[in-house]
């Protein structure tokens, strides 16, 4: 499958801060509802799609999600992620002004991490549609190497306590806890084994995958997707002869996120040990044999270009990628901060250093103090995530989807709205169902919306 639907599913963390002595306590439940009241008036439950074909809802724990519309480039896709910070940025914005307004002050911080404060972690959850023929042993084998050893350039990094180390390449690794989980268990696994397609059952499965890192960084967004993507091509097409299977692969995630050299050796089954950097150069080097044979494009390059860059920096000295890959920036920073000061690493400047690095309200976020400053390198630009925050993609079926929305939106049409269909109530009573996510326009549905 060269074309791929590909979308992202991020939980952020919530902190509600009174302010002074004006501030009345309120639970961070409130707070959710409170962002959500823009945009879900009348409805029970905050869930809802965007005119820019993505969804926003409140997912367990009151963690607002926000889940991608469907997009078939890679780069498209960091520009419709970056566009769900700016837009619960702005809700958070409306709702302390509804706040102040009855008589609550104070201030909401909106965190685009793994972890709350108690070390529980949420998620950033990956999809890809893939072919159905596929066997998902055979894919979950060939798999599990590649998402163990991905985290050298796709983890958010975090600050440990003193006696394990002070800092880890991801935030999710140490919550791993098998190879591949149930998806109607909570047990957090390498693969999920969750199917919901959205599409032609019989032709598709939805690949969810729930061990990586939420980005700030556009860059690993970009590496992590598009590496993924490359990777699943090639399974599909039966390519990988290598067996890279790990000997542990649990134990291998938590070892390979602890080491921020990126030397440690992990051991295969063959009996084989390789470091996380070597595995990855194994896998790329599949990649460019792959490719000498098969349709590529100019996103495939640029993905290869930059995973070959990364790969021989962390070969090198990981510190080279500070402006690239966001646990290398924010231990950089971390490091700068802590040597400046002679402060210990478990002091609470540092973890609120460590936070503030996710915070995705540009006036408050370490993150977006770099970018400002031109320190981090960018795979969109503001233009095109603005454009994201209110249009849909333009090639799938999430341009379909918002057409509708909009209609909604401006009181001309009511309707229920899924991934897959569109429901118009009264007086039309019509069912547009869509099993095909690559087709963004249906011309029966066109007619009705121009009818509206």
């Amino acid at each position: 499958m060269q074309r791929r639907i590909y979308g992202l599913e991020t939980e952020f963390g919530i902190i509600w801060t009174p302010d002074g002595p004006r501030g009345k306590t309120l639970t961070v439940q409130n707070a959710v509802m409170y962002l959500f009241r823009e945009i879900v008036a009348g409805r029970m439950y905050p869930d809802v799609f965007l005119e820019n074909g993505a969804r926003f809802y409140q997912d367990i724990g009151c963690h607002p999600e926000y889940a991608t519309p469907e997009c078939d480039d890679v780069a498209e896709l960091v520009a419709h992620d970056k566009a769900g910070e700016r837009i619960i940025t702005r809700l958070a914005s409306t709702a302390e002004r509804r706040m102040r307004n009855d008589g609550f002050y104070g201030r909401i911080s909106i965190f685009k991490n793994n972890l709350d404060t108690p070390g529980n972690t949420y998620g950033c959850h990956e999809n890809y549609l893939m072919e159905r023929h596929v066997n998902f042993r055979q894919l979950a084998a060939q798999l599990i190497p590649f998402f163990v050893t991905r985290q050298i350039f796709a983890g958010a990094g975090k600050i440990k306590p003193s006696h394990r180390g002070f800092y880890a390449i991801s935030q999710r690794a140490e919550h791993i806890r098998e190879e591949i989980s149930i998806a109607t268990t909570t047990a957090r696994g390498i693969i999920n084994t969750r199917d919901e397609p959205h599409a032609d059952r019989e032709k598709y499965r939805r690949l969810h995958v729930i061990v990586g890192d939420s980005n700030m960084s556009e860059f690993s967004t970009f590496l992590k997707v598009g590496t993924t993507g490359i990777i699943l091509r090639m399974i599909e097409d039966n390519f990988i002869p290598q067996r890279f299977a790990l000997r542990d692969p649990v134990k291998a995630i938590r070892q390979i996120s602890n080491d921020t050299t990126c030397t440690h050796q992990i051991e295969l089954e063959n009996g084989k040990r390789l470091s996380a950097v070597q595995l990855q150069w194994q896998y790329l080097q599949c990649a460019k044999r792959y490719l000498e044979q098969a349709e590529s494009d100019s996103t495939t390059g640029q993905v290869m270009a930059r995973w070959e860059y990364v790969l021989t920096c962390l070969e090198k000295d990981p510190m080279q990628l500070e402006r690239e890959l966001d646990w290398v920036i924010k231990w950089r920073w971390l490091q700068t901060y802590v040597a400046k000061r002679s402060l210990n690493w478990d002091s609470p400047e540092v973890r609120l250093l460590d936070l503030k690095y996710h915070n995705v309200r540009t006036e408050a976020s370490l993150y977006y103090t770099l970018e400002n400053r031109d320190e981090v390198e960018r795979i969109v630009n503001n233009e095109q995530i603005h454009h994201a925050e209110h249009f849909p993609p333009e090639r799938t079926r999430a341009k379909f989807r918002g057409k509708f929305i909009k209609k909604v939106n401006e009181g001309k049409v009511l309707c229920g709205v899924n991934w897959s269909y569109i429901q118009l109530y009264e007086p039309y009573q019509i069912l547009y169902l869509s099993t095909d996510p690559f087709k963004p326009e249906f011309e029966e549905a066109s007619r009705t919306i121009y009818s509206i």
